[in-house]
């Protein structure tokens, strides 16, 4: 028992937790053959086998299965020591951030830099993607904490709130407007919008439907700023952030007009894996939360 370790019980659980050695060490980000060599060391600490090896693959003994509640609360008490004892720039672990482009284009730089403030010492990684591959990514355990079109619907995760965008319409400032007035121009031209697989996406599909009749062409895309340039060089309109198009219409590129409805604001949160609670990654979801109500104070001064 003198050898057992907390790293060696977290590399268990997470073997356990994501089935197979593979998985558990791209969550950990170390190799395959160091999560094998940490799961021999742990047996050999406890001189008794934790898995079986077969062709299909491992599967727990009986006192392998005994193991994960005691490992359990060996990391519940790791966390209770880091959130109350150990001091923030002490701290060292990697925290994998998933990002919605809207965020990582608004906000995300200044989350960055305060967690550096507050722990010098954890590595950052960061991922852009769509909300629906963050949600997978979070509940497969492969990123941490990810800003997202949420709530995300899992018992297993928490959610934080965080402040919505403003959604607006947007056309090339040289774009005239047709006969029938700027209402008329989603019936005239492209809608450029969100990727396919995104709520966005079919939010404004259906209600583009509903109002406006189902010819209307949409050009989809998973690039935010692609939207944005595609709008810019008068290929279509579109329903953007206005956080986002505040800029663009300052230097005469875009204007905003008015067709008489906007798509409902986009609503992200903060999502997380509540077990096993992790100090760090609950303290960046409230740091997040206050970033982006200070981001969007700071643009409403």
């Amino acid at each position: 028992m003198t050898r057992l370790n907390l790293e060696q019980l977290r590399t268990f659980l997470e073997v356990v937790r994501l089935g197979g050695v593979r998985r558990a060490a791209q969550s950990l980000g170390v190799t395959q053959p160091a999560v094998s060599a940490r799961i021999k060391a742990l047996e050999e600490s406890l001189a008794v086998p934790l898995f079986d090896r077969t062709a299909g693959g491992l599967a727990l003994t009986r006192r392998g299965e005994m193991l994960i509640r005691y490992a359990e609360q060996f990391e519940h008490l790791s966390e209770q020591v880091a959130a109350d004892i150990v001091a923030p720039e002490g701290i060292e672990m990697r925290l994998r951030l998933g990002v919605a482009e809207t965020v990582a284009q608004c906000w995300l730089p200044d989350l960055v830099g305060a967690l550096h403030r507050a722990f010098p010492k954890v590595e950052i990684e960061i991922a852009v993607d769509v909300s629906s591959n963050l949600r997978n990514a979070l509940v497969n355990r492969e990123i941490d904490l990810a800003f997202l079109l949420g709530p995300v619907s899992d018992s297993s995760v928490d959610n934080v709130a965080l402040p919505g965008f403003d959604l607006a319409w947007y056309v090339a400032a040289d774009c005239p407007a047709p006969p029938g007035g700027d209402a008329a121009l989603i019936a005239t031209r492209p809608v450029i919008t969100y990727a396919r697989n995104t709520r966005p996406h079919r939010e404004l599909k259906a209600a583009l439907f509903e109002r406006v009749g189902p010819g209307v062409q949409l050009f989809s895309s998973s690039s935010l700023s692609a939207c944005f340039r595609l709008v810019e060089a008068g290929l279509g309109v579109a329903a953007l952030p206005s956080a986002l198009g505040h800029p663009m219409v300052a230097r005469g590129t875009l204007r905003r007009f008015e067709p008489g409805w906007t798509p409902q604001p986009l609503q992200f949160t903060a999502s997380y894996l509540g077990d096993p609670k992790s100090h760090v990654v609950s303290t960046a979801a409230q740091m997040a939360l206050r970033t982006a109500r200070d981001w969007q104070g700071d643009r409403k001064t």
